[in-house]
């Protein structure tokens, strides 16, 4: 049977897919349509690629034959001669032997093709690029948008405006939650003359978040992995609500509060952050395609230092004296409420999937794990990425407490853990969508990592100088390389484990760098030296009492060690060990119907 002549123009972009039925008979060119399908051709908006149902022929010469049925979803389909589709729920071309022709596994044979809608995919786009009706229609309107069915077994690629409802809630989740954690960092002196306990005491508070994440790690891998981003936002929403209300109800419970109700609290909150910081790279490999995954997962997953930024800037002004605390954990509570009850009300999925790799079925949980502990190159991401996140919760949690010794006040350490963050924000903003558009992982890492470490060793003597510019200036510059690394790990490392869920690799990332961040805290307060560390027994030597020389040295000798680690990478004949195999799936998926089209693909 000769294949169908090609349309050009405009007359192709709005042909309607023509059926490729099984026929009993060679020589039997008789096709039927399918059951309610209709026949009025659809307009293709601007800026869609549309691929519509062709046949491709052996190209070496082989005779004619009948074109075999698209793969059926639950079952498989005979050709009538011995030869069929084994049905399965992917995007791969089924090539199957022919009447007649000889094509087969060894040969090319008989390809059907599959159906596409396809948008570019910008993290700030405008406006989701409409919908291509293929059987039954899809309607575009706003969030109630849906995907169009597939057709003679093909399957439509789009993404939905509606992505947008899902990052926003995951960004203020994650700015809540991370709240949450510092709400009594920066001020730690005056928090801990209201609960009447000492400032080590108040470290706990931090220290207890952290290794709250640890304990709902496994818990939070099952959910993302068996439920996707939704149950696993609902589950952080109903914790931080508890949580918040439970510290200010403790803060209220008599003149010095109820220490132990608000530890029990921030637990709860600490157990929430896991499921929200872990999920960011479920959803965008879920919702978003590879142009704008790094830059969806940027966003949602520095959303939470973010939040971090804002308690160590508002909060000492809202609690500039100890009766003061009882409002600032007031206010924090109702914003938390606020941010966390649109949870409930987010779409659980997209209706079709936005790329072959984004609804791809994910290794089961224990071959993922053991593949995981067995690659050296994950090792190599992993342990330097947890490293520096355990030493940035560390310094964030211990800033008020480092410059203090040195006569600087709370409000100029509050500025300065802010200045961490916020420049690394900015900075990370301007990186992410270049090196997303330019694939740049691995150049990427091996440039941040010895600047973060760098940076580490100049901070060492920047509470000395008695100067505020210096650790503006030092901490400024490890926020830009902090920040501008977190997503590109996180993405890089769902590229090299492809096809391992994502939650797996960025939940034990951030569950290690959460533990090491509590370690690291406790052997820094064991490090401090005796007297107060509130600036007032300054004595303007290098070591005033109370000061954190030695935890100094101890985080700037950890940062320094796991520099050889990443650097390493590709080398001693294991470059094809760091290649992104998710883009390459993606890749060979639409080089594939390149093919189907006629393209010649280099």
């Amino acid at each position: 049977m000769a294949p169908p002549p090609q349309k050009s123009g405009d007359a192709q972009a709005t042909e309607k897919p023509q059926d490729i039925q099984l026929q009993d008979a060679p020589n039997n060119n008789k096709t039927e349509p399918l059951a309610n399908e209709k026949t009025a051709p659809e307009p293709v908006p601007g800026g869609f690629s549309f691929l519509r149902t062709m046949k491709m022929r052996g190209l070496k010469g082989r005779g004619s034959g009948s074109a075999s049925p698209a793969p059926s979803t639950d079952s498989n389909v005979g050709n009538g001669n011995g030869s069929g589709i084994d049905s399965k729920n992917n995007d791969e071309l089924e090539v199957t032997q022919s009447n007649g022709s000889g094509d087969g596994p060894d040969r090319i044979g008989e390809v059907e093709a599959l159906h596409e809608v396809r948008s570019d995919d910008e993290l700030l786009g405008d406006d989701e690029r409409g919908s291509t009706t293929l059987r039954g229609g899809a309607q575009e309107g706003g969030n109630n948008s849906t995907g169009a069915a597939d057709a003679v077994g093909g399957r439509v690629y789009k993404v939905y405006k509606r992505r947008w409802f899902g990052l926003i809630q995951l960004v203020l989740l994650n700015i809540i939650v991370s709240w949450d954690w510092l709400s009594f960092s920066a001020n730690s002196t005056t928090t801990s003359q209201y609960y009447n306990v000492t400032p080590s005491i108040i470290n706990w508070l931090s220290t207890a978040f952290m290794f709250a994440f640890c304990v709902a790690t496994p818990l939070v891998i099952y959910t993302l992995h068996h439920g996707g981003p939704k149950p696993s936002i609902i589950t952080a929403s109903v914790l931080i609500l508890l949580g918040n209300w439970i510290r200010y109800g403790a803060t209220k419970a008599g003149p010095h509060g109820n220490f132990g109700g608000v530890m029990f609290g921030q637990i709860l909150t600490g157990l929430a952050q896991p499921f929200v910081l872990a999920a960011p790279t479920r959803y965008s490999d879920l919702w978003f395609t590879n142009s704008g995954r790094v830059a969806a997962t940027a966003v949602m997953s520095l959303a939470n230092p973010f939040g971090g930024a804002l308690a160590q800037l508002i909060d000492p002004s809202w609690a500039g004296k100890p009766e003061d605390i009882p409002n600032m954990v007031l206010y924090i509570a109702i914003i938390s409420s606020v941010a966390s009850i649109p949870s409930f009300f987010i779409p659980a999925a997209p209706p079709t999937p936005c790329s072959p790799s984004g609804h791809e079925e994910k290794q089961a949980l224990g071959p993922s794990l053991k593949f995981l502990f067995t690659c050296p190159e994950f090792y190599m991401i992993m342990v330097p990425f947890t490293v520096y996140v355990g030493l940035f919760n560390s310094i964030s949690s211990l800033i008020n407490q480092l410059l203090q010794p040195y006569s600087f006040t709370e409000t100029e350490a509050g500025i300065a853990g802010a200045l961490l963050i916020v420049v690394g924000l900015v900075t990370s903003a301007v990186t992410s969508p270049i090196i997303d558009k330019t694939k740049t992982f691995l150049f990427a890492i091996k440039l941040q990592v010895p600047i973060i470490a760098i940076s580490y060793l100049a901070f060492t003597w920047a509470p000395q100088t008695r100067n505020i510019a210096a650790p503006y200036v030092i901490l400024a510059v490890l926020g830009a390389a902090s920040f501008s690394l977190v997503p590109v790990v996180l993405e890089y490392l769902i590229e090299l484990t492809h096809p391992v869920s994502p939650e797996v690799t960025s939940t034990i990332c951030w569950s290690g760098g959460q533990l090491l961040g509590g370690i690291f805290v406790l052997v820094s307060n064991a490090l401090r030296d005796p007297g107060l560390n509130d600036g007032s027994l300054d004595d303007h030597t290098n070591r005033p009492p109370g000061n954190m020389w030695k935890a100094l040295i101890f985080q700037t000798v950890i940062a320094m060690v796991v520099i050889p680690l990443p650097l390493a990478l590709g080398c001693c004949g294991r470059d094809r060990k760091v290649r992104m195999r998710r883009v390459e799936a993606d890749k060979e998926a639409n080089d594939a119907r390149d093919v189907e089209r006629g393209v010649v693909v280099p």
